[in-house]
């Protein structure tokens, strides 16, 4: 399970120790990116519909903490606020604003999903699960953007079509 480079390549020496950090994987997967942080000791909350792919997290990772929860269905789960919040390849336009929320004061924010190229390439081709032109931008306009991309990147030898946006929370709680 490899992470996106977004995380692994990002500058963690000016923030807390990775081992200090709560750290929420939303629409998690299989979970790769937030067992980077839970391989480092951080307390990572995986967040996915789907709990069968909860059974090895658990496995690996006792320390954690799993919520099966339908994002789109229901109302979002009653979490507290974390210190990084993790996005993947996952796009709900009505929880930006919950997601914003639940970054901790100097929290950082890591949102990579497809952007409406993407339907030249394959799939996901739906309007609705892709982003349009500088979208993370302006829907996080009242975070500090420290890293914004849009464009090709390579996954696994397939080129997708993605924007990538990592944020700081500078407001105080």
């Amino acid at each position: 399970m490899t992470p996106i480079k977004l995380i692994t390549t990002y500058n963690w020496a000016n923030t807390k120790p990775l081992n200090s950090l709560k750290v929420l994987d939303l629409a998690c997967g299989s979970g790769r990116n937030g067992a980077w942080f839970a391989e480092h000791g951080a307390e990572v909350t995986f967040v996915d519909r789907n709990a069968a792919a909860f059974d090895n997290l658990q496995t690996a990772f006792p320390h954690c903490h799993f919520v099966q929860a339908d994002l789109e269905g229901n109302a979002p789960p009653a979490l507290t606020v974390f210190d990084v919040v993790l996005v993947v390849n996952y796009l709900h336009r009505p929880l930006m604003n919950w997601i914003a929320d639940r970054l901790d004061e100097n929290g950082l924010l890591f949102y990579e999903t497809f952007n409406k190229r993407q339907a030249e390439f394959g799939k996901p081709s739906n309007p609705d699960f892709l982003l349009q032109d500088f979208e993370l931008l302006h829907t996080f306009a009242k975070l500090q953007t420290l890293h914004y991309f849009e464009g090709k990147l390579c996954s696994e030898g397939e080129p997708q079509q993605k924007a990538q946006l990592i944020a700081v929370n500078l407001a105080q709680s």
